[in-house]
């Protein structure tokens, strides 16, 4: 039988899938997906397949990978996703089609508690709190007792808390097999559980952070994999510009630093230059943050070196990196630490420098400001080039999957930024029916959001919907500024009208602890930015409306997207409609996603931006989001929820 014909069979009404499963459904959307898959497998094609919400596309392609009897590697977007694809399922498949697979799931180091880093930690007891020292004896048994030392297995310890920076590995600070702990190395098992798997979930940052620095443990993955699935994939292009490129951080600097001084107290004292060498650097690097007034500040290099005192902070860094690096030579071979920390100085330096020549012309040079330090960046324009080594470097299946990769079904732009333009397309709308479930609003009378009044006009107009809907909503806005304003406003209308919605902001808490406090209220109001605009699945009444107040295009000052215009431009391409407008398509579409989450969700999607109908353009947009009812008339929304709230259908 061939793998379409047990693909076929697999999601029949009388099928595995049906029996195993009470609450399966066959769907003609998801087996059409799971037959193009099976089909890109066998033929060891690429495929790029967008379906949208509620199609079950997490099934479709596990069916026929897990049938295909090869190793598949499985990235998903984010390290949550990853937990409940290997948690979740792919048990549940595995069990309902009876298949003798192995599994595996690998995450970066960072993931991992180290145990050589544990014992110094606790050894030097050098804490940034005292709930961090009391972290150490908990965090001391876990690493005794756990069998993969993955720290979402310990809840005791939260995700956030600073003692992991001092327990887990990074790729510069690990000392390898000169490591006393080489054999208990989690990082080390996990990696080979990899390679002995048949299936191995990684997530996207992994798999580009191993394609390019050839450290997580996928490069030795890669060669093997017959099949490899990208789910989420409309995230790639965004992360695999982080990894095509060089940065470098002051942060790093800190860090060598650091450790440096960890390795004089510990290792080194009686060489007191490198104790000496140490707080210059970290005076050089507190001095280049202080060049620049802002933190969230992004900025192209040329405006960066027009600053006051940039030159001489800059070199300053230089010169005391390289000072320290020095002193770290005459000591490295004294320990595998400070060899590695000397190691580090000499790759430090030369990105440093580098970055400051600018040598390489496909590399846009930028400056990213945080509170405590400053990111420099060296990014591609494109990473087609890049990635399209990766693909063809030996014959395999490459499926690319989201609910939005198209602009109304055109492909286009995804392939071009991802060079695969010899692969293959499908697209299957979602099995919802979202003529009856929803309703897409655009008020009347708004101003143009470059207006100073645009982001009160949009309290304003929300006032009456939140009030129709009960609360139960998202307010999505496109940047921080907005997300901060609008709270403001809808917090001082709330009290002058007694309105006791409970208002929540992104950034008050987690975004897990926030959506569960959403979840609980059953009426709250939900104020975020980019953090909410995907990946985030609440069903039922609890969000019942979801609002944008603008269209999603990406920042015109961003300095990446500035030299991709001119580049676009300067080729007699048409920047705004190739890139500007699918990657506004592509965000609003993933935003707009929060809202139908089921067969028996209802609610109303309002988009503020009046360009989604002034434009010409605009048309283009709405017609890429699901087939939703239309209004412009804020009675129609009104009556749509006074119906949702007496019960009936709207």
């Amino acid at each position: 039988m061939s793998l379409q014909q047990q693909v076929s069979s697999a999601f029949s009404e009388n099928g595995c899938l049906a029996q195993a499963m009470p609450a399966f459904r066959s769907r003609p959307q998801q087996q059409e997906m799971a037959q193009a898959i099976a089909e890109a497998i066998e033929q060891q094609q690429q495929l790029v397949a967008e379906a949208g919400t509620g199609t079950g596309k997490t099934y479709a392609y596990l069916v026929p990978a897990l049938l295909s009897g090869g190793k598949v590697i499985i990235s998903t977007g984010t390290k949550t996703l990853q937990d409940q694809l290997y948690q979740r399922d792919l048990p549940a498949v595995r069990e309902a089609l009876k298949v003798p697979v192995s599994v595996a799931m690998l995450k970066g180091r960072a993931n991992y508690i180290c145990h050589y880093h544990l014992q110094r930690a606790s050894q030097e007891g050098r804490f940034q709190s005292r709930e961090d020292a009391q972290y150490i004896p908990i965090l001391q048994s876990f690493a005794e007792h756990s069998q993969s030392g993955d720290k979402a297995e310990l809840v005791e310890v939260p995700e956030q808390a600073t003692v992991w920076q001092q327990v887990t590995s990074t790729r510069d600070n690990c000392v390898g097999q000169d490591c006393q702990y080489y054999k208990q190395c989690f990082v080390m098992e996990a990696r080979k559980q990899a390679l002995a798997a048949d299936v191995v979930v990684v997530n996207h940052h992994l798999f580009f952070a191993d394609v390019m620095l050839r450290d997580e443990g996928v490069a030795e993955l890669l060669p093997s994999a017959n099949t490899v699935v990208f789910d989420e994939a409309h995230q790639l292009p965004e992360v695999a510009g982080l990894f095509f490129g060089e940065d470098i951080s002051t942060s790093q600097l800190m860090d060598l630093g650091r450790d440096s001084q960890m390795a004089y107290l510990s290792i080194a004292k009686d060489c007191v230059a490198l104790s000496e060498a140490v707080p210059p650097l970290e005076k050089a690097c507190r001095d280049f943050r202080l060049v620049f007034q802002f933190e969230g500040s992004r900025m192209p290099v040329q405006k960066a070196q027009s600053l006051k005192n940039f030159d001489d902070a800059y070199q300053r860094m230089l010169e005391t990196l390289s000072t320290l690096t020095a002193v770290l030579e005459t000591q490295a071979g004294r320990d595998p630490l400070l060899e590695k920390c000397w190691q580090r100085g000499e790759g430090l330096l030369a990105l440093l420098e580098a970055w400051l020549k600018g040598n390489q012309a496909n590399l846009v040079r930028w400056v990213e400001v945080f509170s405590q330090s400053v990111q420099l960046h060296a990014t591609p324009l494109s990473v087609a080039d890049g990635f399209g080594k990766q693909l063809n470097a030996q014959p395999r299946a490459w499926i690319f999957t989201s609910a939005t990769l198209a602009v109304k079904s055109d492909f286009s732009h995804y392939q071009g930024q991802m060079g695969l333009l010899a692969a293959q397309t499908k697209h299957w709308q979602s099995p919802f029916d979202y003529s009856q479930q929803a309703l897409l609003y655009v008020p009347s009378g708004m101003p143009e959001p470059n207006s100073s009044a645009y982001t009160a006009a949009v309290a304003s107009v929300s006032l009456p919907i939140l009030q129709a809907s009960r609360g139960r909503a998202f307010v999505l806005c496109t940047s921080l500024k907005a997300m901060r304003e609008v709270h403001a406003l809808l917090k001082q209308a709330f009290e002058e009208h007694g309105l006791e919605y409970p208002l929540l902001m992104q950034g008050e808490s987690n975004r897990t602890e926030l959506l569960d406090r959403f979840r609980a209220h059953g009426n709250a109001v939900l104020v975020g930015s980019q953090s909410f605009w995907e990946g985030v699945d609440v069903r039922g009444e609890a969000l019942s409306c979801v609002i944008i107040d603008k269209l999603p295009f990406a920042p015109p000052d961003d300095p990446v997207l500035a030299a991709r215009i001119d580049k676009m431009n300067a080729e007699g391409k048409n920047a705004f409609m190739e890139y500007q407008l699918p990657y506004a398509v592509i965000t609003l579409k993933q935003g707009a996603g929060r809202l139908i989450r089921d067969e028996q969700d209802v609610g109303v999607l309002m988009i503020c931006d009046p360009r989604l109908v002034d434009k010409p353009y605009g048309r283009r947009i709405w017609q890429s989001l699901p087939p939703f009812r239309r209004t412009r008339v804020q009675q129609e929304v009104e009556d749509f929820f006074a119906l949702i709230n007496a019960g009936d259908q709207p």
